[in-house]
């Protein structure tokens, strides 16, 4: 038997069990509850992640904050003007090479961080609850090894 006949037998010819989705379906809710969450705090989304990125050092290269959210340069630019504005992070030149931009996290920005890294948890707390902490490291391997290519939009958000 094929993966794909398995993948296609194990819903049980309910198409709404299907895998795609089933993925579809709770990664949708998962979006719109992190959505929520961030909003809570008075951030959208791709700011949000942002922040928590350059939270993790407390500074990063704008162009690899743009690589690691997969947005284009120039979408980048408007999510830092925007966290810029609200006195979230401010971009500096790199003193190494001054065509390369540095985002540093400000105050400001580490005390909002704090807030939005606990209204994520809490999201995650509640859509995983039922899940045990092997089962937690057991999707998240197995979410990582679904074949996606380097084209696929991770967001179709503006």
């Amino acid at each position: 038997m094929s993966v794909n006949e398995s993948v296609t037998d194990a819903a049980g010819g309910d198409p709404l069990n299907r895998l795609g989705f089933l993925l579809a379906r709770n990664g949708a809710i998962a979006n719109g509850r992190v959505h929520r969450a961030f909003e809570s705090c008075g951030l959208a989304a791709r700011p949000g992640a942002a922040l928590m990125l350059v939270g993790r050092t407390g500074f990063m290269g704008q162009q690899a904050l743009a690589t690691a959210l997969e947005v284009d340069p120039s979408i980048m630019v408007g999510i830092l003007n925007e966290l810029e504005s609200a006195h979230l992070v401010e971009r500096r030149r790199d003193p190494a090479d001054r065509r390369r931009h540095i985002v540093a996290i400000t105050e400001e920005g580490r005390g909002l961080l704090s807030k939005a890294q606990d209204a994520v948890a809490e999201v995650e707390r509640g859509l995983f609850a039922d899940l045990s902490a092997e089962e937690l490291a057991t999707l998240r391997d197995l979410l990582a090894r679904v074949r996606s290519t380097p084209g696929d939009p991770a967001c179709a958000e503006d």
